[in-house]
């Protein structure tokens, strides 16, 4: 199965309640590799690599509204995959 990068931003109160901590353990669940890091606009980017399916299921649950804060939307973008990420990082 050929991995895809899911890039998504995450908009609402999404920093300073752990939201990247909890995206961290759900992509590792998932055995995907990425980030997770704070902008400076408020809103969180999730990059994540590996099987689209597990991707997908990633994309889910950050819309889910069972992550900490309140999350309001979120904005995928998708590519291929570009390789290099060893794990799962909060940034």
């Amino acid at each position: 199965m050929d991995n895809v990068r899911l890039t998504a931003w995450v908009r609402g109160r999404v920093q300073g309640v752990g939201f990247r901590w909890w995206t961290r353990s759900r992509a590792l669940e998932l055995g995907l590799t990425g980030w997770a890091a704070n902008l400076a606009d408020g809103r969180v980017e999730v990059v994540a690599e590996g099987p689209k399916d597990a991707c997908d299921r990633l994309l889910d649950v950050l819309g889910s509204g069972k992550s900490p804060g309140a999350v309001e939307s979120v904005t995928p973008r998708w590519s291929e995959a570009k390789g290099g990420v060893a794990g799962f990082v909060e940034r």
